[in-house]
């Protein structure tokens, strides 16, 4: 029976179905989650279904039918325990055609690498008055922040201010040519990834209106860079599930043996 017809039911009812009222009360509000558009769209994706990389590419562009243009992203579930300092994966990587998203950054510099850093297209640039700057706000209203190496003893004062979206040599926005990276951000070309507590990576590879090919690409340059950063410490299957999807769509999983393939060859 389908639950747009069901009216609060009697215990029998109940049994009958196998869940108590209440029980598919919440089943009701949790289909609501989702969008007329979207349920339509993930019915074309089989439950349980695997696809080679270009045919979930296409199905990704198939199903970006929103009046904007959808991001493209990946989430990737690795056989990690972020929880432990030796299974940690993060890094970056340079997409041979960017993300489609330009963001902004401020970056702590002084001299030739401040003059530098502006020059490559930094939409703030300073030392000691940014980082009072930061301190008067109490954090960085910018995307991300980038640190040339000599100033990072100043900048580790704001260490408790700015958390996460604090510059870090792991994450490539600490370094002396401050303006190489720059230029990487603001050409979209390069993407930051970090393993959740989860153990899952997600990061973007562009939009849906790329053409397959440069999806493609920009895919296997970011699946290679994580199975590069894998961990010593990390023991068994590594890539466990890969799956795609559109910032409006359902997820589309991914054929593992196809990959380990795939990134065999880069």
């Amino acid at each position: 029976m389908s639950d747009t017809n069901v009216s609060p039911l009697p215990e029998e009812g109940a049994e009958k179905t196998g869940l108590s009222t209440a029980a598919r009360r919440k089943l009701k509000l949790a289909r609501r989650n989702h969008s007329r558009r979207f349920e339509g769209v993930a019915k074309s994706v089989t439950k349980g279904q695997i696809f080679t990389l270009d045919a979930a590419l296409e199905k990704v562009k198939e199903l970006a039918n929103t009046k904007f243009n959808e991001t493209v992203d990946i989430a990737v579930n690795l056989g990690v325990d972020p929880r432990h300092g030796d299974q940690m994966v993060r890094g970056t990587a340079s997409l041979p055609h960017g993300t489609g998203k330009s963001r902004s950054v401020w970056v702590f510099a002084r001299g030739e690498r401040a003059e530098a850093a502006l020059a490559a297209g930094a939409d703030v640039v300073g030392a000691e008055d940014l980082v009072e700057r930061i301190q008067k706000e109490g954090g960085a209203s910018c995307d991300i922040l980038v640190a040339s190496t000599d100033v990072m003893p100043l900048v580790g004062r704001l260490g408790p201010i700015l958390k996460q979206k604090m510059p870090n040599p792991k994450a490539g926005t600490v370094s002396p040519n401050v303006a190489q990276v720059v230029k990487e951000i603001k050409g979209a070309t390069r993407v930051e990834y970090r393993v959740e507590r989860n153990g899952i990576v997600h990061a973007a590879i562009g939009k849906a209106a790329f053409p397959v090919e440069n999806l493609r690409e920009n895919f296997l340059v970011l699946i290679t860079a994580l199975v590069a950063a894998k961990p010593s410490a990390s023991k068994g299957k590594y890539l466990k599930k890969v799956s795609i999807s559109s910032t409006m769509g359902p997820s589309i999983t991914l054929d593992l043996i196809e990959l380990a393939k795939l990134t065999e060859r880069k």
